[in-house]
């Protein structure tokens, strides 16, 4: 069945589909030829690799911070949006360094780092990133951009097991220069807006990713050099944010919903 899938979807390209009109109803943004298995297997693959590494990804293993983040993780996974909540292992994995970022690999493998953890001031503003890379993985959107990059013949051959090896290069080679973090603006914009959603009826402010947004504007550009190059950033994301917060009719956030208090005792234990 599968393989009759990709036959019927070879034929129409073959027919002359353009696959990037939106207006014919099929957009090559939306097309992905992997599986959710595959992204989980993908995923796993890059993980060991990563864990493997630890002259670039020093881990960071402190009980109380891993225990804090799966808790967050867990409150967001709450919410009805979550479609993979029981294929994605959701694993949470801290780094220690003073880089300000985090990313999340196919099958929802989600690294943060250190530096990112000191340069935010509320639990919320860390349950809506948390959110906002849990939907990079629910929303597929490291495969999708590998079936547009690579194509759609060659990634025809991977899932279909006829280019095995194939999928062992092009994983080693997302990690090379972490390609696959590269985000388009269209996929940070979908993931902000999935972010909100998955932190609506949580006990979380839902718009606290407003603040890192506050926070990126006022800090050294060089300072974010990765983050925004992963995730780019532009006063359309500022601007649809406020714009749910006020479409949503959210109260003013207090210490009930942002966990000010908590966070920064919780700041205390990071490493210098």
């Amino acid at each position: 069945m599968k393989n009759l899938k990709y036959f019927f979807l070879i034929i129409a390209i073959s027919l002359g589909v353009t696959l990037s009109s939106c207006e014919d109803g099929v957009n090559i943004n939306n097309i992905n030829l992997f599986s959710t298995d595959d992204d989980v297997k993908l995923g796993q693959d890059l993980d060991n690799q990563i864990l493997n590494n630890p002259q670039e990804y020093p881990i960071y293993n402190n009980a109380d911070w891993q225990n804090y983040v799966n808790n967050i993780k867990n409150e967001v996974i709450k919410s009805q949006y979550i479609e993979y909540k029981d294929k994605f292992p959701y694993k949470m994995t801290l780094i220690n360094s003073k880089t300000v970022n985090a990313f999340a690999t196919p099958g929802g493998y989600i690294y943060i780092y250190t530096g990112l953890l000191k340069f935010i001031d509320n639990e919320a503003t860390l349950a809506a990133i948390i959110a906002h890379e849990i939907a990079h993985a629910e929303r597929r959107h490291a495969t999708k951009r590998m079936t547009k990059q690579y194509g759609i013949s060659l990634m025809l051959e991977i899932v279909l097991g006829t280019n095995p090896d194939k999928m062992t290069e092009i994983g080693t080679n997302l990690l090379t220069g972490l390609g696959f973090l590269f985000n388009s603006r269209e996929d940070e914009y979908e993931a902000d807006e999935y972010s909100f959603k998955y932190l609506m009826n949580s006990k979380y402010y839902a718009g606290a990713s407003k603040f890192f947004f506050e926070k990126i504007g006022n800090a050294s550009q060089s300072t974010l050099e990765e983050l925004l190059s992963t995730h780019p950033m532009d006063q359309k994301r500022i601007d649809a944010i406020n714009k749910l917060i006020t479409d949503n009719k959210l109260a003013s956030p207090t210490d009930a919903n942002l966990f000010t208090t908590k966070y920064s005792q919780m700041k205390q234990l990071l490493p210098n």
